[in-house]
């Protein structure tokens, strides 16, 4: 749902002849565990090392910001030591897309806009589903696997809600795109700094704390829903929905 008493649509603008401006050029982003796919992804996981309470639980409270998220990554993957990389297929298969998912990927694409994902789940996961959309732009963190087996710890920087941001930022920056150019979807507290910083940022069936500060909020249950959201901004702003490539 579009709530009119958010953040108001960017100060519109005109063309030479006193009419509309042209459509924009756009990057959407969005969150991927219970935004772009239905289920958190460390939690299947956690069903293959018999942890999926223990688990759930740390990920619901960091997701309504009450831990700091990086050190809840790590006591979360702490316990998928041992189990075996085999389990990563069985995952992959079980993840289902959000109603509208591929939806709003194709509605992207077809309007000339750039799409990427960027997770606090894992790219062993995330890769195969991006790839099977022609979603080229997409960062997750990494799994650390020796022997076969989970280690229990990840590889490289952690995807947190710092590096959410700074990557739609670098993404922006690769498109020739400034921020008031891209939307940030998300439904967690470590999504709110990518929302904060996108020019358009959107609250996703989220939790009650990122729907208080997101600029607008989607109930759901269909993620292309988002695109009416950015449709009524520009339509604010004097713009039409949609936009060819330059």
């Amino acid at each position: 749902m579009l709530d009119p008493a958010r953040r108001t649509a960017p100060a519109p603008g005109s063309t030479a002849d006193g009419g509309a401006e042209a459509p924009r050029r756009r990057l959407v982003v969005t969150d991927v565990d219970s935004t772009f796919i239905t289920a958190e992804v460390i939690e299947l996981l956690a069903d293959h090392a018999g942890t999926r309470a223990q688990v759930a639980e740390v990920t619901e409270r960091a997701m309504r910001g009450e831990l700091d998220f990086a050190g809840s990554l790590r006591e979360r993957v702490a316990t998928l030591r041992g189990v075996p990389v085999e389990a990563l297929t069985a995952v992959r298969e079980a993840v289902v897309l959000t109603p509208g998912a591929a939806d709003l990927v194709s509605e992207v694409h077809r309007r000339g806009w750039e799409f990427g994902l960027v997770s606090g789940g894992f790219a062993e996961i995330l890769g195969p589903i991006a790839d099977a959309l022609g979603i080229g732009r997409w960062r997750a963190n990494r799994l650390e696997v020796v022997d076969g087996v989970l280690t229990g710890r990840t590889v490289g920087p952690v995807v947190d809600r710092a590096d959410k941001a700074a990557t739609l930022r670098r993404w922006a920056a690769e498109c020739g795109l400034e921020m008031v150019d891209t939307v940030a979807v998300g439904d967690g507290a470590n999504d709110l700094d990518m929302i904060d910083a996108a020019g358009i940022g959107i609250a996703f069936a989220a939790k009650p704390l990122v729907r208080a500060q997101a600029p607008f909020s989607v109930d759901g249950p269909r993620l292309d829903d988002v695109l009416g959201v950015i449709d009524a901004v520009d339509a604010a702003a004097g713009r039409g929905p949609g936009s060819a490539r330059p």
